[in-house]
This record gives C-alpha cells, structure tokens and sequence, in this order.
C-alpha cells in the first residue's frame, strides 16, 4: 500500500517511484522496461516522464542498440538536474564528490587533513559552501562518512584521533557561518564509513538482492554491520556497525576505544604496520602500511588469519548468505584468501561448515563510503515529499 487517496497523491508517489528506478538501474533502463518492471501502463508512464522532463528531473536519450522502428528511450539524468553532494572523511584526509541520480560521480576534492575536528570538518565545510553556491538549488542533500562510530544523528567518535562526541553538523555549518546558521535548511546525512560502505554495496554491489549479508570494511582498522533486506542495521542510538569492537579473536590488546582485544586492533592498516615494526596509530602511515601489504607476506597472512577468524564467530552468529569485504579487504582477500578461508574454518559450526556463506571482495572497493553517503541524501530526496521541494524551489 502506498498510501496515496487522490489521483494528485498516487502521481506524486509513482513520480518517485520511477525516478528512484532509474537512480537505483544506473540510469540503463529503457523507458520500457522501467514501464514493465513498476507495472505501469504505457500511458501513464508517458504522462509521468513527459512531466519529469519538463521539471528538468529527467532527460532522455536514444538507447544504444534497440530494434527497428522508433528507437527507444533510456532516462537519465537531466544536465540541470538534481545533484547530492557526498564526503567520505578518512583518519588522514577527505574526499568529495558531486552525484548525479543514477549514480554517476564526480569527485570535486580530494585533500588532506591533521587529524583535528576542526582541521579535518572546517575545511571540508568550506568545500561544501562553495559547491552548493556554485551548483544551487540542485543540491538536493548531503551525506558524508566518516571513519568512527555515529550517536544521534551527528555525534562523531573516532578512538585513534581522539574525537569524543564532534558535532559534525556543528562544525560543517560554522566553518563558513560563524553563528552557525550555514548549514541550515539543506538536509544532511552523517553515517558511519562502514554502514555507507554497506549501503551501496546493497544497492549497487554483491550484496544486493541478499537478504541477510555482512559486510567488513577494513582501512586504519575494521568495521562491520550486518545487512537486512538491504539496510545495514543501525543500533538504537544509530552506532551499530562496530563489529570491529567485539573481542573476536581472542586477544588481549588494548583498543583506542577503551575495550580489551577488539578484532580491529587485529586487522587493517594498523596492525600491518605494527607487525612491521613501524609506527601505527593517530591516522597516519597509510603509504607505509600499503607497502607492506605489497611486500610483507607474514604481515598479510596474520591480518588475513585473524580476519577469518572473525568472519567465523560472526557467520555462527548471523548465518548471512554473503560477506563482502571492502578497504583494504579487498587486496587481503586477494592475496591470502587461502589463508583466510582456512583460519575461518575450524571456527565454524559444523552447520556453517556444510554450506558456508560466500566470501567476496566488494564490487565497489574503496569508493563505498561515498557511494553510501551519495544513497543517504538521494533516499530522502526520491519521495513525493523531497520532489515536491524541488517543484516548488526556484530553477
């Protein structure tokens, strides 16, 4: 049920409906299958993309191959169309990108940060001002990741860099806005890296179509979140994709987060360095820990034992049908997956054992976080509700 009661109410939610089908198939449907999969009548479907293009919502282009006879349609996104603004804020520097429906991205900045609040967010803020000055009212959201568990909406921790409780939305808005005021009247969608990562990972990756999967993220160390139905799931506060905090591995190692032997302190780019014996922590060392990915074959294979571990305790928990893994995961499970499968094994129920969940790397890699953050702004937009902000803001 959509819950629509006028003909105005039921155009109005199959307007979102089609919109978010061409968003969600890449921008690759025809306009005739988009007409076939959502059920709708040709008329109707003529009559509702007539309008989107007229809104500048949409705009249509001749498919690349189709049969004889008039050629067929493939919606897209219009060149003065709707744009999402999306971040991904590592531990040494962050990105960002402008997005178009269907998910097209074009990264704007990449830049490095000192590890600070106000460092990393300020500048950033910055960013954000100008594009939005620069693109208008076709921001439609903005959604940015970052790397540490999120509380309420916008309260940002990150152990390692000693963030405790960062008002995000705070200091986005007062970096070009003293009173604090710029941020105000955009909606903006601040999310874990690895629940972000999970996000697009279910709606453009291997997960998608999986009805329960887990998905880790390893970069500085690892996350993970279990996915439901497409939806990571988010805790009662927002700040449940902290599979990384749980004592997996059976270490004793203190964790920057305050708990005894998190399996994150076990994997990523941390834990390469320090089986190295080179420095680690404080968001730094990226260059270093990716050589010794490349080079060191015992650091990659104790990385690689410790993370199926993991993936063991968590399959007898969870019983997903997939895991995917994304960071430095991907490069990981490349070169150890041997290694990982069998430290996962004997770890097992022995009804896990007889058909294991598929482990994969992630079709995304490292641009999940991003992707994710680019859904979060785009799934408040494609409602009746966020289309009608666009008909009534000025062109």
């Amino acid at each position: 049920m959509n819950g629509a009661t006028t003909s105005g109410e039921l155009r109005a939610h199959n307007r979102a409906r089609l919109l978010r089908a061409v968003h969600e198939g890449g921008a690759a449907l025809t306009r005739s299958q988009l007409t076939r999969d959502l059920g709708l009548a040709r008329g109707t479907a003529s009559v509702l993309v007539a309008g989107l293009l007229e809104d500048e919502l949409l705009h249509e282009e001749p498919a690349r191959e189709h049969a004889r006879g008039r050629p067929t349609q493939v919606p897209g996104p219009h060149p003065r169309g709707p744009v999402a603004l999306a971040a991904d804020v590592r531990e040494d520097a962050w990105e960002l990108a402008a997005c178009e429906l269907g998910g097209r991205v074009t990264v704007l900045a990449v830049r490095p940060h000192d590890g600070t609040p106000e460092g990393a967010l300020g500048t950033l803020g910055e960013a954000l001002a100008a594009e939005r000055q620069r693109l208008g009212h076709r921001v439609v959201g903005v959604g940015v990741a970052l790397a540490g568990p999120v509380r309420h909406g916008g309260l940002v921790d990150i152990a390692h860099l000693s963030w405790h409780a960062v008002d995000v939305p705070h200091l986005l808005a007062r970096s070009h806005d003293p009173t604090g005021g710029g941020g105000r009247g955009m909606p903006l969608f601040v999310g874990n890296d690895t629940a972000f990562a999970a996000l697009a990972e279910a709606r453009r990756g291997r997960l998608r179509g999986v009805r329960v999967g887990l998905h880790l993220h390893v970069d500085f160390d690892l996350g993970g979140v279990l996915v439901v139905d497409g939806r990571p799931l988010g805790g009662a506060a927002g700040s449940g994709a902290e599979f990384g905090h749980m004592p997996l591995t059976g270490g004793e190692r203190p964790c920057p987060c305050g708990a005894l032997g998190c399996w994150s302190t076990e994997v990523g780019a941390n834990a390469l360095l320090r089986h190295a014996g080179l420095a680690h922590g404080g968001g730094r060392g990226r260059e270093q820990a990716e050589r010794v990915l490349a080079t060191s074959s015992k650091a990659v294979a104790a990385n690689a034992r410790a993370l199926g571990r993991g993936i063991a305790a968590l399959v007898n928990a969870h019983d997903p049908e997939a895991v995917t893994l994304s960071g430095h995961g991907v490069e990981l499970y490349e070169r150890a997956g041997e290694t990982l499968r069998a430290a996962a094994e004997p770890y097992l129920m022995a009804i896990r054992r007889e058909a294991p969940p598929r482990i994969e790397s992630s079709a995304l890699g490292w641009r999940g976080a991003l992707l994710g953050a680019m859904e979060s702004a785009f799934d408040a937009f494609l409602t009746p509700e966020g289309l009608g902000g666009w008909r009534a803001s000025p062109a």
